[in-house]
């Protein structure tokens, strides 16, 4: 008999199979990008393949796993649990554990090989692997080169990780004063390190041996380096296991307790293949945003009545203007005339490099005007947002201006009676509220990056779209 522990969490999905003797034969860990049933149907397809179709005893675990219980009726292990037993079998002379997952943190602390304390993160995800993504994409890299890089550092910067919108501000400034990359890539890590152990520990001695474990702690060393130097411990203090990432499956694997339930490998896979959710009961869903491609037609019509009027480059000598909005993740650009029509406009991310984002606008600018013979007489220059200080400085530009009252100038110009403007950016969202002319009341995000640009491009990453 095959026992199978799968492991199923915010972001990822593991599986390991033992076979009769207690060994290894199959292990296997994948993003899903929240197609769970269609990820883990696959991996037990690779592990038919391979092992034929036997009969297998399974267990599920993870936060995303506990749903799949529920609903198709496999044996249920609550996580640490799972955890503590692979530690039991494998480890026994650990003292703590610290485990990074995908969208929780959580240290467990043993005595005897027996879990005596657990301590998680709530309701946010500030300090784990969603964070550390999101940091990633704030800087144009991938978590490989952020962990490539942050071994590379030289300095550690004080960055704030309770939350993204805290960090990325953080950030903003480090890239404003020219931080290299690598010492910001190392206080990112840095930074979850303290987050951990300060808001985990509480007062609790992290007594060594510690055992490190889940996909970031095992797939980041800048990570696991950055804990190591904060605890000040040996890295001879430390346990890294051979399957870091599967702890928790392979620990549901061997669990022995509950029910115990049996399949054919076949059986398994056919019974994920069918659609039993809110079987026998009603399901509550939202209406759609639209109710039909014309509907979304008829919006895009209806909201696209305010265009700013465009012209077209021509040869020779034109007045203009140049608006630049250096934001948290992108760069726009907007040159117009003197009758604020607009000939140029510029739109892209940062990529953590500010500066760099709008040299490529102007050079497209340039190129445009080479290409129509055109000559800019620029009479004036201004700039906004979070590199508002850093851009005018760098192109020289005649002011900078609060990207509050940049919204209301711009804001106005549509619409003289403005009394409200909503604006959702890339790390923070404001609400505007203006009377007879004149702003009295803002509105402003403050603890969280929720509901913010750079949480839905997270997000739509995560789900595998654009």
């Amino acid at each position: 008999m095959i026992r199978i522990g799968i492991d199923v969490g915010s972001t990822t999905a593991k599986l390991v199979a033992l076979d009769a003797t207690g060994e290894i034969i199959f292990t296997k860990y994948e993003r899903h990008n929240a197609k769970v049933k269609e990820v883990v149907s696959h991996i037990l397809t690779e592990l038919q393949a391979k092992v034929g179709d036997t009969e297998v005893c399974i267990n599920i675990t993870g936060s995303v796993g506990m749903g799949l219980s529920e609903v198709y009726g496999i044996p249920f292990v609550q996580e640490v649990v799972a955890a503590a037993k692979a530690i039991q079998k494998y480890y026994p002379e650990a003292c703590s554990m610290i485990d990074i997952g995908g969208e929780d943190a959580k240290i467990v602390f043993f005595k005897d090989a027996e879990a005596t304390d657990l301590r998680m993160n709530g309701n946010c995800a500030g300090g784990t692997g969603a964070f550390i993504d999101q940091m990633a994409v704030i800087l144009g890299l991938q978590t490989s080169e952020l962990n490539e890089l942050a071994l590379q550092a030289t300095q550690i910067y004080p960055i704030a990780s309770r939350c993204g919108v805290f960090c990325k501000t953080d950030i903003q400034n480090l890239i404003a004063k020219n931080v290299s990359k690598a010492d910001i890539a190392a206080s990112i890590f840095h930074a979850v390190a303290v987050q951990t152990i300060v808001t985990l520990a509480r007062g609790c001695d992290i007594s060594t041996p510690i055992l490190f474990c889940g996909g970031p702690m095992t797939f980041i060393p800048a990570l696991r380096k950055a804990f190591i130097d904060y605890l000040k411990v040996d890295e001879q203090a430390i346990i890294i296991p051979r399957n870091g990432a599967l702890l928790p499956a392979l620990g549901t694997a061997l669990f022995q307790g509950g029910e115990r339930k049996e399949y054919r490998l076949s059986e398994l896979i056919a019974l994920l293949s069918q659609d039993l959710r809110g079987a026998g009961k009603a399901r509550l869903q939202l209406s759609p945003v639209f109710t039909s491609s014309q509907d979304y037609a008829d919006w895009q019509k209806r909201i696209s009545r305010n265009n700013i009027p465009r012209i077209p480059f021509r040869p020779g000598r034109q007045d203009v203007f140049i608006g630049i909005d250096s934001g948290s993740t992108t760069t726009k650009i907007v040159v117009i005339n003197e009758e604020a029509q607009v000939l140029y406009s510029y739109y892209n991310k940062n990529e953590g490099n500010p500066i760099h984002a709008v040299e490529k606008g102007l050079q497209g600018l340039k190129e445009e005007c080479l290409k129509h013979g055109t000559l800019l007489n620029i009479k004036g220059g201004c700039s906004t947002g979070y590199g508002e200080d850093l851009i005018r400085t760098a192109f020289q530009l005649n002011a900078g201006i609060v990207e509050t009252i940049a919204h209301y100038e711009g804001a106005r110009h549509l619409n003289r009676n403005v009394s409200f403007i909503l604006d959702i950016g890339g790390q923070d969202m404001k609400a505007i509220f203006v009377n007879q002319g004149i702003i009295n009341h803002i509105e402003i995000n403050e603890a969280c990056s929720s509901g913010c640009g750079s949480f839905i491009e997270t997000f739509a990453n995560t789900l595998g779209y654009t």
